[in-house]
């Protein structure tokens, strides 16, 4: 079983099809951009899929942008030439771009379906600051971004939102429009950006679908236009282009409960391992080029670096972790049809990882060395026990944490033991909304509160959804950690300060149309030194 990320020779990274490093450098305005071409736009609209900023540090962030004229072209170039075409960059203090701090340019490559990320440096901290692109002529909306606070100060406060899982085909985009209306510093976006399925006019919103989109995303042209399609969105772009996203990925952005590529008779998601590895280069590269990632997060065929450190001061450190790409096969009888078992001894076994050797130890390092007040645990998929049985046994999915139960232990053990001063989790994946306190052990009624989890429900995965469901009874009952139970959809936002982290869950009653009003369906607070949840 794999528990690392494999070094990938630059042979075999092209031949996987991905794109060569002087295109990758050209893209990040590391290189002149003398080398592209003109070119002369024989249809308006090189920015029809917005702008963005990410990965934002206390000097600067990555910008980025899509060049995208026919964004549903079936061959997934979206109307773009094969040839280099310079994207030129301004960002400034102001909204009407009098005071220019920054100019440049980067290379939007046919390798990296014209899309470019520069990473802008030497800015001032905590600082907000203004961006546009210019090319062949045409410029591009502007965006808003800021940097983080000074690596050493002490920060009033920090705001942000988190969502995840927005399937194209179950609803509208409704919940970004009032992200876009929040006042934060951040959002986190915690994986199923995109989802794999085929789309057909058989969906929630009721539309007509365009025919190249009626197959499963497998190859790089496909996963082009699913993000095409998904980025289409004026809701989602807006909320990109007003804060700078943190992103990870999770399962659909390959292909559901995807688990490294060993492979295991009939109970594995995954085909052959040669086959699945191109199906990842393709998926990850897609993922890349059409996100505001930094080149520390460009693929390598069928691998990524996903997980890394963003600092708030020293307020809080946001520590963004992998679920995905280290881990062991599922266990016990995943592949019966639901992704839930009775429980069985695999999921104990202390050799199984979902975080692989080096992740593990990177992460474990971080709670040594933190010198944060809280510290954020960006996790893909509930770290929480969710049992499904109010009785004496066990019911569990075994996909998220509770399939890896062992090496959950370890990691809130080794938290509560190395001082980690306030752990708190944010987590998406499950399209409900939970408050959470996390135990030491599980398994132990006595064991003692160490952490706390905040799970986000979706943004439109699953429908427009319900306050309180039967899995939510169950849920209830049969969890005593568990706080808080919600599966509308919308997205949790969070203020926290030195003296208490507080979430509140953002609901819509629908999404299955536009225009749904938002509200806040419940608050929970942690305050310092005091792990666990309380209802505000």
């Amino acid at each position: 079983m794999s528990s690392h990320v494999r070094p990938v020779s630059r042979r075999r990274f092209l031949g996987y099809g991905g794109a060569g490093t002087a295109a990758v450098v050209l893209g990040t305005g590391a290189l002149g951009a003398s080398a592209a071409h003109a070119y002369t736009l024989k249809k308006e609209g090189l920015f029809t899929l917005g702008v963005a900023s990410g990965d934002p540090s206390p000097d600067g962030f990555v910008l980025w942008t899509r060049l995208a004229p026919e964004p549903f072209a079936a061959d997934g170039k979206a109307g773009m030439p094969d040839r280099r075409v310079r994207v030129e960059y301004e960002v400034a203090r102001d909204e009407g771009f009098k005071k220019v701090v920054r100019r440049g340019a980067a290379v939007a490559t046919p390798e990296l379906g014209h899309s470019v990320h520069p990473e802008i440096a030497g800015l001032q901290p905590g600082h907000e600051y203004f961006y546009r692109f210019r090319a062949a002529g045409e410029i591009s909306p502007h965006g808003r971004t800021r940097t983080m606070p000074a690596a050493r100060s002490q920060p009033r406060e920090l705001t942000f939102a988190f969502a995840s899982c927005q399937a194209w085909q179950d609803g509208y985009y409704t919940a970004y429009d009032h992200i876009a209306d929040e006042d934060l510093d951040l959002v986190v976006h915690l994986g199923d950006y995109l989802y794999e399925y085929e789309l057909t006019n058989n969906n929630r919103r009721g539309v007509q679908v365009p025919p190249q989109f009626g197959t499963e995303t497998f190859d790089l042209a496909r996963y082009r236009l699913q993000y095409s399609l998904y980025k289409s969105e004026a809701p989602l772009q807006k909320a990109h282009a007003l804060f700078p996203w943190i992103h990870t990925l999770d399962d659909h952005e390959v292909v559901n409960d995807w688990a490294d590529d060993t492979v295991i008779a009939g109970r594995h998601p995954n085909p052959d391992p040669a086959e699945f590895a191109r199906r990842k280069a393709a998926a990850f590269q897609a993922f890349y080029e059409n996100l505001p990632l930094r080149r520390a997060q460009l693929p390598s065929g069928p691998d990524i670096r996903l997980h890394r450190r963003l600092p708030f001061g020293r307020l809080a450190d946001f520590t963004m972790i992998d679920t995905r790409s280290h881990r062991d096969i599922q266990a016990c009888s995943y592949g019966n049809g639901t992704g839930r078992t009775r429980d069985c001894d695999e999921r104990l076994d202390a050799s199984r990882t979902v975080l692989g050797d080096e992740q593990k130890s990177w992460l474990l390092d971080g709670f040594s060395t933190s010198e944060a007040r809280w510290h954020i645990l960006g996790n893909q998929m509930p770290m929480t026990e969710t049992d499904w049985d109010p009785g004496p046994g066990k019911w569990l999915w075994v996909d998220p944490w509770d399939g890896y139960a062992a090496e959950r232990n370890q990691l809130l053990a080794a938290a509560h033991e190395r001082g980690v001063r306030n752990l708190v989790v944010i987590s998406g994946d499950r399209h409900q909304n939970y408050a959470v306190d996390l135990k030491r052990d599980f398994d132990d009624p006595g064991s003692p509160t160490v952490a706390s989890e905040f799970v986000g429900t979706s943004i439109t995965s699953g429908g427009d959804g319900a306050d309180i469901d039967a899995t939510g009874q169950t849920f209830l009952a049969a969890n005593a950690h568990m706080k808080f139970f919600n599966a509308q959809r919308g997205y949790v936002r969070v203020n926290v300060n030195r003296e208490r982290w507080r979430s509140d869950f953002r609901v819509l009653p629908y999404v299955t149309r536009p225009g749904a009003p938002v509200s806040t369906r419940a608050s929970f607070v942690v305050e310092d030194r005091r792990p666990g949840v309380q209802e505000a």
